[in-house]
């Protein structure tokens, strides 16, 4: 296993990541038939990916983020690991008019405050086990935090079919359906308990022969009421929208550009984390609806 390992890691640099800082989500995986059309033996895959932006003076950054992926494939079994994390701190200056005369005349008026604005991990494990050309049963778990998003813990699971409507040698287009539970650990709050109906649609193909691109779309919508620190949720109120699409392009030899987008959406987030002054009884600030995240990557395989 192990050296199956180390002839497949690839060493990734990142260059450029713009947009705001989320959690590195690992990618919509389904199961793909054609990596499995001709497996007969065990195979191993495996790949990380880190990058880190520091800066200090006048203005003050730390930005963390890692991904990693490994998977086996063995005969109509497909067992598929992903992880990843991200942090990110920023000081800020701001002033303060202590003496009240309408003017910044001191040092002391200007004041810095620290703040994280990135505090999020995700792991995540699927088994797909094929049954047909065409057909599949997966079975999922997934556990993670998202903590300015007032997510102090995220687990769940999901099962479902799985079908391949459409693929030929540059493209392949795959459907599932399933059932999704999630319990959701607000940092203000009691936590969720969300069994939800769960519909996915994927894509992936080969605009050249040294550039891909991939595109996938979940929803998830909830058959159960919601009790929350916000008010009551009612069925179907509390839709979860995941999307992603990515391009990646050869350039040169071992090294590949990457673009990707991403987006979530929760039509019922839940409430925004305290901001150091309490907030007014009966006064529950909600989460952003919609978080994005664009990035720009240069891919480097060594291996």
């Amino acid at each position: 296993m192990i050296r199956a390992l180390r002839g497949v890691v690839p060493a990734i640099l990142v260059l450029v990541a713009a947009g705001p800082a989320r959690a590195e989500e690992p990618k919509f995986a389904y199961g793909d038939r054609a990596e499995l059309k001709d497996v007969k033996d065990v195979v191993w895959k495996a790949a990380v990916q880190a990058g880190m932006i520091l800066t200090t003076g006048n203005s003050r950054t730390t930005t963390i983020s890692a991904t990693a992926s490994a998977s086996r494939k063995s005969g109509a079994n497909k067992l598929a690991l992903e992880g990843g994390a991200a942090f990110a701190r920023s000081t800020v200056y701001f002033a303060q008019d202590l003496d009240g005369n309408g003017t910044i005349d001191n040092d002391a008026e200007i004041l810095e405050d620290a703040q994280t604005t990135t505090q999020a991990w995700i792991v995540k494990g699927r088994y797909d086990r094929f049954l047909t050309e065409h057909n599949s049963l997966y079975a999922s778990a997934t556990a993670g935090a998202d903590e300015p998003a007032g997510k102090q813990f995220v687990g769940g699971g999901q099962v479902g079919y799985s079908r391949q409507l459409y693929v030929d040698d540059k493209h392949e287009v795959v459907a599932e359906v399933g059932y999704d539970f999630t319990y959701e650990n607000p940092v203000v709050g009691p936590g969720v308990s969300i069994h939800s109906a769960r519909v996915f649609a994927g894509y992936k193909g080969k605009l050249t022969p040294d550039t891909g691109v991939e595109a996938a779309i979940e929803a998830l919508s909830n058959f159960n009421s919601l009790d929350t620190a916000a008010g009551e949720v009612e069925s179907f109120e509390d839709t979860r929208i995941n999307g992603l699409t990515k391009l990646t392009t050869k350039v040169w030899e071992n090294v590949s550009f990457g673009f990707s987008f991403g987006l979530k959406y929760d039509h019922a987030p839940s409430p925004r984390p305290p901001l150091g002054i309490p907030y007014a009884a009966g006064f529950v600030p909600l989460a952003d609806e919609l978080d994005t995240k664009t990035e720009v990557s240069l891919i480097v395989n060594f291996l």
